[in-house]
């Protein structure tokens, strides 16, 4: 894949607990880690350009969820009202609960007038593309000239045949989080935006103590199969949907073996503890954690309002995932939401407009305005994120941004529910020695294999 650069953005203060990734058990799009806004901001002053003249009056019917808890939901709207005079936005809350199911049932139905609706998962991403509901965007794109490269590859990753059915406007992504006062503390030079695994290992192993009474862990793996499975797809080459995973092998020897040495906590223990990778880097005993960015809001809020004590964890950066060999540094994985336009539409132009709009350079404005992740960076969004009180002031953190390569935790596949399920399962047999590395790796081919015909 071509080099892509691709920035994204991080949430500031009050945030509610919902995710609008890709929506797999085990996984952190399934999960209430990353965050909306609880409170919302004032509506920022809509766009960069003088509003458009007031054209023939149209209203855009478009499905989103919690809308009370989820500042830019209003935000965008009044932004976009404000910019082009005649145009009113009507959101229709379907609730995060099931909200792919809801809305396939509601396209599905012969009286659905949505236009716009969101995407809130790659999965009910593909229910709507083989249920016939949304339209494919492609002439829209090149009448416009919509640039995709922005998107750092994403776009490519959920095109069906040749056809693109949705734009992102948001997004998040994994980094590595260190704990600045622990390294220091050892007199051990912080992680760079480009360590190789071997490198990193060796930092985590570098900042371990087993002593008992003072532990270090050097890392941090949470649960989820995303935590270690993911290192095995950065390459570019493969993805979870491959039905062929000995690429997974060097990255569960690399945790196991940082379990059996006390480099990080081990699996079992976190599952029957049921400790949360949140407090696990909060409690200020370890070195450094992979997590997706959203947990960067958490940081910022929990530290602002005294849920987490500075003096363990308040002095904190980030740096970008480490990668294999060969693999260009700023590879990392992520999730989308998007917007479609419906087959029901009675103004499918007029919502292409709102589409283009909102997953562009000016909806990318009124996300960051309210603490939110788009999908495409500008040098104004950049300035606000980095100009947040409690993100970290180092070069390092605010290089960290700054993508080379976006791959999907889940690209788009009929049966990718399916898939996910089975890598979960068998991750967790790994993980808690049920299966060694190669029993389970067999599992995940012969049971991906049936369930991709092979």
């Amino acid at each position: 894949m071509k080099k892509k650069v691709f920035s994204m953005l991080l949430a500031t203060t009050m945030f509610a607990t919902l995710f609008t990734g890709c929506g797999s058990s085990g996984q952190p799009a399934a999960s209430s880690d990353a965050a909306t806004p609880s409170a919302s901001s004032e509506a920022p002053a809509a766009s960069s350009e003088e509003a458009a003249p007031a054209a023939e009056p149209v209203t855009l019917k478009w499905a989103i969820w919690d809308e009370a808890t989820t500042a830019y939901w209003g935000d965008l709207k009044a932004a976009y009202e404000t910019a082009h005079p005649g145009v009113t936005i009507e959101m229709v809350d379907l609730g995060s609960t099931d909200y792919m199911t809801v809305l396939a049932t509601e396209l599905s139905g012969s009286g659905s007038d949505f236009d716009v609706v969101t995407i809130k998962d790659v999965p009910g991403y593909a229910t709507l593309v083989q249920k016939d509901v949304i339209l494919p965007l492609d002439d829209y794109i090149a009448k416009d000239s919509v640039d995709l490269s922005k998107y750092a590859g994403a776009t490519d990753q959920v095109t069906v045949d040749g056809k693109l059915y949705e734009l992102p406007f948001r997004n998040d992504f994994w980094v590595v989080f260190y704990n600045k006062d622990l390294f220091d503390a050892k007199g051990v030079a912080y992680p760079t935006n480009d360590m190789t695994f071997e490198e990193y290992d060796a930092l985590a192993r570098q900042m371990t103590d087993t002593t008992f009474g003072s532990q270090v862990y050097g890392a941090h793996y949470h649960t989820w199969r995303s935590a270690v499975q993911l290192f095995g797809v950065l390459d570019g080459q493969h993805t979870i949907l491959d039905g062929e995973y000995s690429n997974f092998k060097p990255y569960y020897e690399m945790v196991l073996n940082q379990e059996k040495d006390g480099v990080c906590r081990k699996y079992s223990d976190l599952k029957t503890e049921g400790l949360h990778y949140s407090a696990a880097f909060s409690g200020g005993d370890v070195a450094m954690l992979n997590m997706g960015s959203w947990f960067i809001a958490t940081m910022i809020s929990n530290l602002n309002s005294g849920e987490y004590d500075s003096s363990l964890c308040g002095n904190w950066g980030i740096v970008k995932y480490p990668h294999a060999e060969g693999v260009e540094a700023g590879s990392t994985l992520g999730t989308i939401t998007g917007l479609s336009v419906t087959k029901a539409s009675d103004t499918p132009d007029a919502a292409w407009e709102f589409v283009k709009w909102v997953s562009g350079e000016e909806g990318a404005a009124v996300m960051a305005s309210s603490g939110n992740f788009p999908a495409i960076m500008t040098d104004e969004v950049a300035d606000i994120i980095t100009g947040l009180e409690g993100f970290p002031t180092d070069a390092e953190s605010k290089e960290a941004l700054n993508v080379s390569n976006l791959y999907l935790e889940v690209p788009y596949a009929p049966n990718v529910s399916e898939i996910n399920s089975v890598l979960d399962s068998y991750h967790g047999s790994i993980m808690t020695g049920e299966l060694s590395i190669d029993e389970g790796i067999a599992k995940m081919n012969e049971e991906v294999g049936k369930i991709l015909g092979k």
